[in-house]
């Protein structure tokens, strides 16, 4: 899987990384959110590629987050909507009642 550090992606388009929270809106109306510190994190990847190919629709085309350090479900795909904010955004399966949090 290939793409950018979503650190990098952060700074490059001028992030307040202060902010607490990171919220994913996707084509298939999944929603989720992540911690500034998860997103931060170096191993956190917008990936674009799969295969040295565009990310094929099965895989999250246009692009997913990768996240190593949170359950699968906490790994957003075909996202279309990235938003920065310090209000808490919740997400599709913490409000089915699954733990916020997702991972180590």
């Amino acid at each position: 899987m290939g793409g950018v550090s979503f650190r990098h992606f952060l700074t490059l388009i001028g992030a307040d990384m202060r902010a607490k929270y990171v919220s994913f809106r996707c084509a298939d109306e999944y929603y989720t959110s992540i911690d500034m510190a998860t997103a931060l994190h170096p191993q956190t990847l917008l990936a674009l590629t799969w295969d040295n190919k565009i990310l094929p629709p099965e895989y999250g085309y246009p692009m997913k987050l990768r996240i190593p350090t949170k359950l699968g479900y906490k790994n957003p795909k075909h996202i279309q909507v990235i938003e920065i904010t310090n209000r808490f955004p919740g997400g599709y399966w913490e409000d089915q009642g699954y733990n916020w949090f997702g991972g180590s």
